[in-house]
């Protein structure tokens, strides 16, 4: 079983394309009809849905990770990614993506700056 993905709104729709036809199982924020959530409610969704929550917002996800850790309240995992050309950012992906399991994920906050 691979990890089933949900994009934060600042992530860029081409990566979300680019990784839909791979056959990676991803949702937008945009398509389930979340932008502008906050991040913890987004993260709630994430959880909710059983996907990893891929962002751009480190310092905040950093923040609501440590939280929940902190409070002993599971998630499905968090990666996180410098805005990159999507190039770039589909080669790390599918290293990770390739690599962990959904159990993996759980309670983990992932850099896919580590999957050059």
């Amino acid at each position: 079983m691979r990890i089933k993905v949900y994009m934060d709104e600042d992530v860029p729709f081409s990566f979300s394309q680019a990784l839909l036809l791979r056959s990676v199982d991803v949702v937008t924020t945009q398509q389930v009809e979340n932008k502008g959530l906050s991040d913890k409610e987004q993260l709630v969704y994430s959880i909710k849905t059983g996907r990893c929550i891929f962002t751009h917002n480190k310092r905040d996800f950093i923040l609501l990770h440590n939280e929940y850790l902190r409070k002993g309240i599971d998630h499905t995992g968090i990666i996180l990614s410098d805005q990159l050309p999507t190039g770039i950012l589909l080669k790390r992906f599918m290293k990770l993506w390739f690599s962990l399991k959904p159990s993996d994920m759980k309670n983990r906050l992932e850099y896919l700056n580590n999957w050059k």
